[in-house]
């Protein structure tokens, strides 16, 4: 009945109920299985060598958790004492000075400011991290 017909593009029944597939979805969910554990198998031999070789610059160089920035006062937290990555300025996006009004709504002693977005200053940190409050540099 599906032989010849028009409108069936010269497909059969068995053609319809097995599409001529070179690779089953099952066979290509178990070699994505298999590729995930060979790609955790290799993450694991590479973090462990990178481990070893960080082990071995601080026994050579005698360094601490805190020359790693690693102290008391990040494990307390959850922190990480290193660095984030600067996100790039969106194409387009104006410059503060380009009639951008900022506000400041922090100051410390030293005249440093911030407006309360984005990422807290670094001198905001430190004060915070030696156990001022965030109300203490209020502009008020």
């Amino acid at each position: 009945m599906l032989g010849n017909e028009p409108g069936t593009g010269g497909a059969t029944l068995k053609s319809i109920r097995k599409p001529n597939m070179s690779k089953s979805y099952l066979t290509i969910l178990k070699q994505i299985e298999s590729l995930k554990a060979e790609a955790e198998k290799i993450r694991k031999q590479e973090v462990d060598g990178v481990i070893k070789r960080i082990r071995d610059a601080v026994e050579h160089y005698g360094l601490s958790a805190e020359d790693l920035g690693l102290g008391a006062k990040f494990a307390s937290k959850g922190k990480t004492p290193f660095p984030t990555k600067k996100r790039k300025a969106k194409v387009g996006a104006k410059p503060a000075s380009a009639g951008a009004v900022r506000v400041v709504k922090f100051r410390n002693e030293a005249g440093d400011t911030w407006g309360g977005r984005g990422k807290r200053p670094q001198w905001l940190r430190d004060a915070l991290a030696g156990g001022k409050q965030l109300q203490d540099f209020l502009v008020k």
